[in-house]
């Protein structure tokens, strides 16, 4: 097949979840014999930075990217709150985006437009007009859900006020939108069920983001050492990790005094890494994420918002480590509370779950393995392509 993907931020270099997930799409087709190309928008915030190392993977998808200024900015934003249209949405469109789609589709035939994310959705008329071949939308998330969420751990007043607009115009957006497909590939189940309730009529399929388990680097973990890594642009990883510091935190160091926290990812805020906690490392932006992880022994992820898949969880049990996540970080995933890994969602829950992690081993070598085993079975990156194939199939075949 001759796949056209279209990514809502550069997909390559993976260095957070969102463009992890992307590049597992296409790293799997590609490994499958298919060819790929990518068209992505890049920003300021996320922009294209490919290295001469990079020419590979620029080889084989030709990515090209298209500038779009996706910066927030108070007048459009009042604009559409008043006409209550999705912001979220509006800043995607862009008349040089279209122009280079519209392009890329008159000169070649796909057989599959594959678009990541419903914030390209504004896209879906240029391929109407100019392609015959079935869109399918693969939706990380439901997104309205993630600012739902985080409106609700929002203080009363205005942010509050404005999240649940934000919230609920995507809602309306992705409830009339996503029936504007040929057919929709969820991350989750859970997710796949929320786009039913909301009448998504096409067909639907949950199937989870792939990872290849690399390598584990030789090195051994520090004792009592916790990890959290996430890239701080993204919202609910930024609320998850101020809770981790100023309520979490405390009750852990309590507990555990002899601990310490390291806080790794892309975007952390200067008051972030200027501020002093004790027992707390700031780490910012790690070089190689993979050492990283290997390098610390429990995965702290404590998310208080959010849909689809937390893929650094998944990548953090491919590496073998315990994970103590929250109710909603752990939602999604194919694993057992207690045996894959641990739900917390308090403070002191928090705290009792690494006490009892660091007094019991045993326990959590086991966990280890099981996670490791786990991520084998129901998260390997060629099985999971196979069912994109197999899915990619029936939508062609509904189409014709």
């Amino acid at each position: 097949m001759n796949i056209l993907q279209l990514c809502n931020k550069p997909p390559y270099p993976p260095l957070d979840g969102g463009s992890m997930a992307m590049n597992s799409v296409t790293q799997g087709l590609l490994r499958a014999g298919h060819t790929v190309k990518v068209l992505c928008v890049e920003s300021d915030k996320h922009p294209l930075r490919l290295a001469p190392t990079d020419q590979p993977y620029v080889d084989q998808t030709g990515i090209e990217a298209v500038h779009i200024d996706l910066a927030v900015k108070p007048l459009p934003a009042a604009v559409a709150m008043l006409c209550g249209e999705s912001y979220n949405v509006q800043r995607y469109r862009s008349t040089a985006f279209a122009q280079r789609l519209k392009d890329l589709l008159c000169a070649n035939h796909y057989d599959i437009i594959h678009v990541e994310s419903i914030f390209l959705t504004p896209y879906v008329s240029v391929i109407r007009k100019y392609s015959t071949a079935p869109i399918v939308l693969r939706a990380h998330n439901v997104e309205h859900l993630i600012w739902r969420q985080m409106a609700a751990c929002a203080h009363m007043g205005f942010k509050r006020s404005y999240l649940n607009h934000l919230a609920l115009t995507l809602r309306a957006y992705e409830q009339e939108h996503v029936n504007d497909y040929d057919g929709v590939m969820c991350i989750t189940d859970i997710d796949a069920d929320a786009f039913r309730q909301m009448g998504c009529r096409r067909p639907i399929v949950a199937i989870p983001f792939g990872i290849e388990p690399e390598q584990s680097p030789s090195v051994e973990a520090e004792p009592y050492s916790l990890f959290h890594i996430g890239s701080m642009d993204w919202r609910p990883n930024r609320q998850g990790v101020e809770w981790l510091m100023n309520k979490v935190w405390p009750e852990i160091h309590r507990v555990v005094p002899q601990a310490k926290l390291y806080l790794a990812g892309r975007k952390m805020p200067a008051k972030w890494m200027e501020s002093k906690h004790d027992g707390i490392v700031m780490v910012g932006e790690v070089p190689d994420a993979v050492y990283f992880i290997n390098s610390k022994q429990i995965n702290l992820v404590p998310l208080l918002s959010g849909s689809g898949i937390r893929v650094k969880i998944i990548e953090a049990m491919a590496a073998g480590k315990v994970v103590i996540t929250t109710s909603v970080g752990a939602a999604g995933i194919i694993a057992e509370n207690g045996t894959h890994l641990l739900i917390a969602d308090t403070a002191n829950e928090f705290a009792q779950q690494v006490k009892h992690c660091f007094d019991h081993p045993e326990k959590m070598e086991e966990m280890s393995r099981m996670a490791q085993q786990l991520v084998a079975e129901q998260y390997n990156t060629t099985t999971l392509t196979q069912q994109m194939i197999t899915f990619y199939n029936k939508t062609m075949q509904s189409h014709e």
